[in-house]
């Protein structure tokens, strides 16, 4: 199943973008300026309400210019909480300046799950939140009520947020429009992020606001591509499989294809790799000295 990806999206850096009314509760959005091979044009911040309560999600990096566009934005307002989806250094970095610009708490699952020195890559270690926000939690603001979803895969600590009213999620980089996500072990995890997608596509929402690109309409059946997507790429990988043990890396260009650009073949190791533990888990692949094989 072909993923139908959006790789337009013409909000320019630091404008801030309208996105209407969800259950009543006022949504915009502002994207950072730091584009790249894993945040496409930037990291979007998400400004949920008005008022004198507003919840800023995911202020992103420190960058100053970002900084001050939000504060811009949000002039005459009030920011109540400062939400993170999770501990990469792309998302939640920015909470620190904000909340010392704004006295607004901070809330997310928690600190980063997996230390540096465990293969934590890519954490921002800094981050301690407020309030502690587990599976199910319910967040209040002026005019807008969220509900937290744990959804392990990208990053340990990865939170989903459901927007009462039932017509907006905002994904992060659990689903994303532009992409599929990378999920590198330890702190990614493929068997929870499969079922983290399963759950997504299995809710009512129509509109998902993901960490990264353009909103995404009609997210069931772009989760369940997701999925598909990586189902399809596990049987692959179980197919390649051998009784002759074969590095991770050794499988990148059988299973990926020569189109493959250099710079993302560590990224396609990794999350091969992911694949790989969930298989042995499951009984279905092993792990020798010099590589993995088949089971049996």
């Amino acid at each position: 199943m072909s993923i139908p990806f959006l790789r337009d999206d013409p909000l320019p850096t630091g404008a801030v973008e309208e996105l209407g009314r969800f259950g009543g509760t006022r949504l915009r959005r502002i994207r950072c300026g730091n584009p790249g091979a894993f945040t496409f044009l930037g990291t979007n911040t998400y400004l949920i309400g008005e008022g004198q309560g507003v919840a800023v999600l995911d202020p992103g990096p420190v960058d100053e210019a970002h900084h001050s566009a939000i504060l811009a934005a949000l002039d005459g307002e009030t920011v109540s909480h400062i939400l993170v989806s999770h501990t990469h250094r792309d998302h939640s970095p920015g909470a620190a300046p904000l909340a010392a610009a704004t006295g607004a708490r901070t809330a997310g699952f928690g600190p980063h799950q997996t230390p540096r020195e465990a293969g934590g890559e890519g954490g921002d270690f800094s981050f301690s939140p407020d309030i502690v926000l587990a599976d199910g939690d319910v967040l209040d603001g002026e005019g807008w009520r969220l509900t937290a979803l744990h959804t392990p895969g990208h990053c340990a600590n990865h939170l989903c947020f459901a927007l009462e009213g039932g017509e907006a999620l905002f994904s992060a980089d659990h689903v994303m429009s532009w992409s599929t996500s990378v999920v590198s072990p330890p702190d990614g995890d493929m068997a929870q992020y499969m079922a983290g997608l399963a759950r997504l596509a299995a809710r009512g929402e129509t509109v998902f606001f993901p960490g990264h690109g353009a909103p995404l309409p009609q997210p069931a059946a772009f989760t369940r591509a997701l999925l598909a997507h990586r189902e399809a790429r596990e049987a692959a990988l179980l197919a390649a499989l051998t009784d002759r043990p074969a590095p991770v890396e050794a499988l990148v260009p059988p299973l990926y294809g020569p189109a493959l650009e250099p710079r993302l073949r560590p990224a396609a190791a990794r999350s091969l790799l992911a694949h790989l533990i969930k298989l042995a888990e499951e009984g279905r692949a092993q792990q020798a000295l010099d590589g993995w094989h088949r089971s049996g």
